[in-house]
């Protein structure tokens, strides 16, 4: 099943979290839950945060942060098996999900390490594991670097430290204006996504599925759930800003992962590695950009083996560092 939990982020923004345990099983003339499927529409409970003494807090957790556009619920699967040994939980980030979408913003790299900062505080699962994708990842590696305190480990999928430039926000203001808005079904919108788009160099159907999950059917079709303007100003902190210094900061394990087919490059990867203190390199083949999309057993066999070496399930979290 899957739970939320309503947190307060910065400036009392409402954030949802989730928290994912064994995949729900089949009621007799219900269907299974789909991949990925969003897990408000599967079974799901809704609570506040926990008081001390309540629930899980003996138990090392995991908190998974998704990438620009992303949800939580794409962590779904990932979550449900590192739920074994973990506290997996996932966060809704603002502008993204189910989580406030404040029209003024702010959308800076200071409002999304405060939210995550405040989400391993307010559920009291400090020290934690932080797995990020893409904007996740630079937000688990500066929250690292913030508070070594709450951070015990982190996982960088797939993205890069340095600055992309002026020219990657206006190829993607262009993308933004090529998206064939609104959508007829879902099916278009996996199509399209997944096959039509003229950014795409091959067929992806995972990449269909992500941008399926991030669609809300309205009164015209279907359309996103977040901004489009919003994630413009989100990415520019790292389209006009590098982030070495605070990735250098990173004193915990961390692992950078790449899909070979991805955005970032295994030179660059590999220069992340040896600035980070206690950096260790990893590759997933036949994957791109939405690496545990694209090959989520390599993935899990991948973060599985990082996390047994550097954050043991069956370490209490009251004996962990910090």
């Amino acid at each position: 099943m899957v739970r939320r939990i309503d947190v307060t982020g910065t400036g009392g923004l409402r954030l949802a979290a989730w928290e994912f345990a064994d995949p729900p099983k089949t009621v007799p003339g219900q269907r299974s839950a789909a991949p990925g499927e969003t897990p408000a529409r599967t079974a799901s409970a809704r609570s506040t945060p926990e008081a001390p003494g309540e629930g899980h807090r003996q138990q090392p957790a995991v908190l998974l942060l998704h990438g620009l556009m992303g949800r939580a619920s794409h962590w779904a699967p990932a979550a449900r098996r590192l739920a074994g040994r973990y506290r997996a939980i996932g966060l809704d980030q603002r502008g993204h999900g189910r989580s406030d979408k404040p029209e003024n913003g702010p959308f800076d790299r200071e409002a999304f390490v405060a939210d995550a900062e405040a989400v391993l505080e307010q559920l009291r699962l400090g020290p934690v594991a932080l797995i990020g994708h893409s904007m996740g990842a630079l937000t688990a590696w500066q929250l690292a670097a913030r508070r070594p305190d709450l951070v015990y480990a982190v996982v960088i999928c797939d993205m890069r430290a340095s600055a992309l430039g002026e020219q990657s926000q206006r190829e993607w203001e262009a993308w933004f204006r090529s998206w064939p808005l609104p959508f007829a079904t879902l099916a278009d919108v996996r199509r399209w996504f997944g096959g039509e788009d003229p950014a795409l160099e091959r067929p992806s159907p995972s990449r269909g599925e992500f941008y399926a999950e991030v669609m809300a059917e309205q009164a015209d079709g279907w359309r996103p759930v977040f901004s489009r303007q919003q994630m413009l100003q989100a990415r520019e902190a790292w389209v006009y800003d590098a982030h070495w210094d605070e990735l250098a900061q990173v004193r915990c394990p961390a692992l950078v992962l790449r899909g070979i087919d991805g955005e970032l490059g295994r030179a660059e990867a590999q220069e992340m590695v040896r600035v980070l203190p206690r950096g260790e390199y990893g590759e997933v083949p036949d994957a791109g950009h939405l690496l545990h999309h694209d090959q989520p057993d390599a993935w899990h066999q991948a973060v599985d083996g990082f996390l047994t070496r550097h954050f043991p399930a069956d370490v209490a979290q009251a004996d962990l560092p910090g």
